[in-house]
């Protein structure tokens, strides 16, 4: 499936390239990764406009690809020589822990916010309201590299005073994206979930269930939301002009046409202290982000 991802992105931005790009084979081309936080579809067509307007802007072809797991986003930037990836938070924070990327922007959404929360949630019928009620229930959680969907959860159950979670729960797995976690709650796959609550409100505008069927049950506090970062050696200037394209979208008509179809305002500056409360997590989930095994088994 990622190989057909990015052949298909590949040749969508081919067609979409301006005969000026195209005509100089010789220029660099900028490959950028996103973990799969959704659909994998949804988000080829959120980042496609995004790509052919930064690849006019800054003059240099830009690709995006979409990897098949959350943890391969760190595996890849260095295998894949990657100039630069849309994180997320606990991944971002990974790989400026491990790899020394360089925060540049993230975007604000539609609601006004460049943050988002995790839910953890259970369906209204499952008599769960306390977490001493989840004991022996199944949990649904993301990846193993997520905030919203598992470190934070892990975090919050620590505190709550559940040391193992493979004696806890009777099961837990991994959905694999935060809409696939929700769904599993949904039709009675797992009795409770996390999510990250931007993907739990774009679902739940598309399907009433959600409303009538679940009820969250806790919330964290705010973590930057998915934010571009770059290479530490990725030529200044080419950092500058991607960062400016990026800040100065809201500013014109195309730009915000772009950002519409991104589901966004505008994007703000980003830098390393925007992570704290992500390093704060890890730490209460006793992560240690140098050598914490981030792939799912």
């Amino acid at each position: 499936m990622t190989s057909l991802v990015k052949r298909t992105i590949a040749c969508l931005f081919m067609l979409s390239l301006p005969a000026a790009a195209l005509a100089q084979p010789q220029q660099k081309a900028i490959h950028i990764g996103l973990i799969p936080e959704m659909n994998v579809f949804k988000q080829m067509e959120r980042f496609a406009p995004l790509a052919q307007y930064l690849t006019q802007e800054i003059g240099i072809q830009v690709e995006f690809n979409i990897l098949s797991r959350y943890g391969n986003i760190i595996d890849s930037f260095s295998s894949e020589k990657m100039d630069g990836a849309f994180f997320g938070s606990f991944t971002g924070a990974m790989a400026i822990e491990k790899l020394g990327v360089v925060p540049l922007a993230r975007p604000v959404n539609l609601d006004g916010r460049s943050t988002y929360h995790a839910h953890i949630y259970t369906r209204k019928d499952s008599g769960i309201k306390s977490v001493s009620d989840m004991k022996g229930k199944r949990f649904a959680f993301v990846e193993k590299a997520t905030t919203a969907g598992y470190v934070f959860p892990l975090a919050y159950l620590k505190e709550q005073g559940v040391s193992d979670i493979d004696e806890f729960f009777s099961e837990y797995f991994f959905a694999g994206s935060h809409d696939a976690s929700l769904n599993a709650v949904l039709n009675e796959q797992a009795d409770v979930g996390a999510s990250k609550n931007t993907v739990f409100d774009w679902v739940r505008k598309s399907n009433p269930r959600i409303d009538k069927e679940i009820v969250v049950l806790a919330e964290s506090t705010k973590v930057p939301s998915n934010g571009l970062c770059v290479r530490k050696t990725l030529d200044p200037s080419i950092q500058g002009k991607i960062k400016k394209a990026l800040l100065s979208l809201d500013q014109s008509p195309e730009g915000r046409s772009v950002l519409t179809k991104f589901r966004a305002v505008k994007f703000i500056e980003t830098g390393v202290e925007d992570y704290r409360p992500v390093f704060n997590f890890a730490a209460k989930a006793n992560i240690n982000l140098q050598q914490y095994v981030y792939r799912n088994d």
